[in-house]
């Protein structure tokens, strides 16, 4: 692909939403670990110097993808929510009933989840304040929206929404790195299978951590 010089403010933001799209369709091939500023400037057909007209730098790039990423799933997830959680039933079966939908989403979000892992530890690094500050304010934005599905299911949840919904989001960043082990670890698993108990499962040690989550912000509400 190879562009003209961008004349236009339409023409600037179709040559900006292709970087992105570019770096989304790279990541879908690799973790976001790998996605060089190099690589998706040839993916794109700009020069290097091009692309750093329209982001200042490769991790602002992916800041943008995560928080596009995050969008994306919780407008899928509403509609799984109003599936998966019977109304009928008790806080905590409700709880569990929660805990096992967005884990089972989750798992299927591997871009969200790897973008998430690297948040804090990588692409809030090589950053200005301002793309962090407007970073930060997208996602307190979209966790209120989180917490209000999630209250829409299990209002005796109170505020500790906020908090399933933060702690949900961190467990499955985390978790997503460690259920893709590297291969001395799976051939560890092979010459001793006993080891194999350390070897977790997203979906459903994600389910796990997060029905007990939520137990336990019900029982210290007081709800049963």
């Amino acid at each position: 692909m190879t562009f003209q010089r961008a004349r236009s403010e339409e023409q600037r933001e179709i040559r900006r939403q292709a970087i992105l799209d570019t770096a989304m369709a790279m990541l879908d091939e690799m973790p976001a670990s790998e996605v060089s500023l190099n690589e998706l400037s040839r993916r794109v057909g700009l020069a290097k110097s091009n692309v750093l007209r329209y982001f200042e730098s490769r991790e602002a790039i992916l800041l943008e993808l995560l928080a596009g990423a995050l969008q994306a799933w919780l407008a899928e997830v509403s509609d799984e929510l109003a599936a998966g959680v019977d109304p009928r039933l008790s806080a905590r079966e409700r709880g569990d009933q929660l805990a096992a939908v967005l884990s089972r989403s989750l798992a299927r979000q591997t871009v969200l989840c790897d973008l998430a892992n690297a948040q804090a530890g990588v692409l809030e690094h090589n950053v200005s304040v301002d793309v962090v500050v407007h970073h930060k304010r997208a996602a307190i934005a979209a966790l209120g929206t989180a917490a209000e599905m999630i209250s829409h299911h299990v209002p005796e949840l109170g505020d500790d929404a906020k908090t399933v919904c933060r702690m949900t989001l961190v467990l499955a960043a985390a978790l997503s790195a460690y259920c893709r082990p590297a291969a001395s670890a799976l051939a560890a698993y092979e010459v001793d299978p006993a080891l194999a108990e350390l070897q977790l499962d997203l979906r459903a040690d994600l389910e796990n951590a997060v029905a007990l989550l939520i137990a336990g912000a019900l029982t210290r509400s007081g709800t049963r």
